[in-house]
């Protein structure tokens, strides 16, 4: 059965009319980007100045995005969302910490999240940040190869300390975590420890899932070297694919220090580097499984269609596709209606610490042609269906 992504009544079922009424509000301020980036202005002033804006925040773009200020927050918006078959994913959306004592913090926060991995069916996948877990620096610095100090070797350690052991819970509780992507430049060594992490623990199933950014052009490279890698240790693979959320950080700064963007070309470039990675996962199965992060309708339909001719189940474990909370809703509600496995990503923490992801958020959407005018529209669609009803 295929999903029929223009089913308003089923992708908005949940939502109450002045939630529509709010999403449509928040996708408008959205599409205009000067507003965007006068916003952002506004807001990271208004926080580092302790003005009183956080109950604003709250209420609209904080309510429509994250699922709260901590887990317990997101409880009812899990259960209600696992009603219509949707899964969810614990995002604890705090980066950019310098401090050991908050890493150490983020870490605790994943351990327990992984708890509720295990007892709750509807929270299929945990999921961590590199940098919730160490220095953006010290990622870098690794990165480029450079010669680390004693103090800095010792906190190297820690880091890769702090991935084996949520990765080693996971494993013995048999529960599936996701690491996500960030800036390119200091991804390899982010990488570096997943590939480690995948070695040790996806030996007989897949446990540990790192992610791969397509708007990224050298990304096909790393995945069939990541595969010919796990082919010759013999350990499975786990890849969250996604197109990417930093591209302008990573344009403004190839500029900046004069050097060759890693990002795509085009949109267009883009989307064939997504859908190629996609293709060449699905051909080697027996080792990987996919979490497809996408809010592209035909990249969706596509691994629809692959699926189909390789006689997979819809249900399949090993196929997963996602979505932001707060975003495509007619992808992910429409999906999990015709049988396919698909969750929503819920980044939740304090306000104040959640901005850096709601601020990307909103550039994100302003940045890609289509994806707010489609909200929209698809807003539009529902509110005219209800007024008819």
């Amino acid at each position: 059965m295929l999903p029929d992504f223009e089913n308003t009544a089923i992708a908005f079922e949940l939502k109450t009319d002045s939630q529509l009424e709010r999403a449509y509000f928040l996708f408008k301020m959205i599409a205009n980007e000067p507003l965007v980036r006068i916003g952002t202005a506004v807001t990271n002033f208004a926080i580092k100045a302790h003005l009183p804006v956080e109950g604003l925040i709250r209420a609209t773009v904080f309510d429509h995005f994250c699922g709260g200020v901590n887990e317990e927050d997101c409880m009812s918006i899990i259960d209600t969302l696992y009603k219509k078959g949707v899964c969810s994913i614990l995002d604890y959306s705090v980066e950019g910490k310098k401090i050991e004592n908050q890493f150490d913090f983020t870490l605790g926060k994943v351990l327990e999240v992984l708890d509720f991995v295990k007892k709750k069916e509807a929270i299929p996948f945990a999921v961590f940040k590199p940098t919730g877990f160490g220095r953006f620096g010290l990622y870098e610095k690794v990165s480029l190869g450079e010669d680390l100090n004693e103090d800095e070797s010792a906190e190297w350690n820690r880091i890769v300390n702090r991935y084996d052991q949520v990765c080693k819970k996971a494993h013995d509780l048999d529960v599936a975590l996701l690491i996500d992507a960030e800036e390119s430049w200091m991804q390899d060594a982010a990488d570096a420890i997943a590939t480690q992490m995948m070695n040790k623990y996806n030996q007989e199933k897949v446990v540990v899932f790192n992610t791969i950014q397509m708007y990224r052009w050298d990304r096909m490279d790393y995945l069939k070297t990541l595969h010919e890698t796990a082919v010759k240790q013999n350990f499975k693979i786990g890849l969250k694919v996604v197109r990417g959320a930093y591209m302008e950080k990573e344009n403004e700064r190839a500029e900046e220090y004069n050097y060759q963007s890693p990002i795509c070309n085009s949109k267009n470039a883009t989307d064939e580097n997504f859908n190629a990675a996609i293709s060449y996962m699905m051909m080697h199965l027996d080792r990987i499984s996919i979490f497809a992060g996408t809010h592209n309708e035909e990249s969706c339909l596509k691994l629809i269609s692959q699926m189909s001719d390789a006689s997979i189940k819809t249900s399949d474990n090993g196929i997963w596709f996602g979505q932001l909370y707060g975003m495509s809703d007619h992808i992910t509600f429409n999906l999990t209606a015709a049988g396919y496995n698909a969750a929503k990503y819920i980044p939740y923490g304090p306000v104040k610490d959640v901005m850096p992801y709601l601020i990307r958020r909103a550039e994100e959407n302003t940045s890609v042609a289509g994806q707010t005018t489609r909200e929209l529209d698809l807003i539009k669609k529902e509110r005219k269906r209800r007024e008819e009803k």
